[in-house]
């Protein structure tokens, strides 16, 4: 259950058609149109507004599946109920939470985190359903991709936002930035 002072955030990029990923699951048309240079489009000033982050198993995998050092300067929870272990260098930065979205978020409030940033399409899906989201930054890029995995696959009935601010960049991407009313 979600405490009153408990702020969840997403940011998060999706395909003009609204596709989080391609059918693969692959996310290569984020590349298409790189971030204008020195610019991390919103990013760091994002996350400097988080505690922690909570993702899925599958943008975990996916994250370590890039090669490079871990990129989260913040504790990273990640939601499964399949996996356990976590790679020996991560052990201080990721702690994996199991069950279901409740006893995910007492878990997490418990350890004294309550303005998580939630990653991850199923991850995202299951707070829009529950209406736990508070903030979407969603940027767009200009592609259509046809299929995929969409962000708001299953969102259940209407959930109302206000979109609070946007930017259109160079490089040809809009960010919105949506709260919900």
């Amino acid at each position: 259950m979600k405490s009153n002072s408990a702020i969840y955030k997403v940011f998060i990029a999706t395909s003009l058609d609204g596709y989080i990923a391609d059918i693969n699951g692959c996310i290569g048309f984020l590349d298409i149109f790189p971030a204008p240079e020195g610019d991390d489009m919103g990013y760091n000033d994002f996350i400097d507004r988080v505690d922690a982050i909570l993702m899925g198993r599958k943008s975990f995998e996916t994250v370590l599946s890039f090669g490079i050092p871990w990129p989260y300067t913040k504790h990273v929870f990640v939601w499964s109920n399949t996996i356990s272990d976590i790679p020996e260098e991560l052990n201080s930065k990721v702690t994996f939470v199991k069950g279901n979205i409740n006893e995910v978020i007492d878990h997490v409030h418990q350890l004294s985190f309550y303005n998580l940033y939630i990653d991850g399409g199923k991850t995202i899906q299951s707070f829009i359903q529950e209406n736990l989201i508070d903030e979407m930054t969603i940027t767009t890029v200009p592609v259509l991709l046809g299929e995929g995995i969409s962000l708001f696959a299953n969102s259940n009935g209407l959930k109302k936002f206000k979109c609070v601010a946007n930017k259109i960049y160079p490089n040809g991407m809009v960010q919105n930035r949506f709260i919900r009313i």
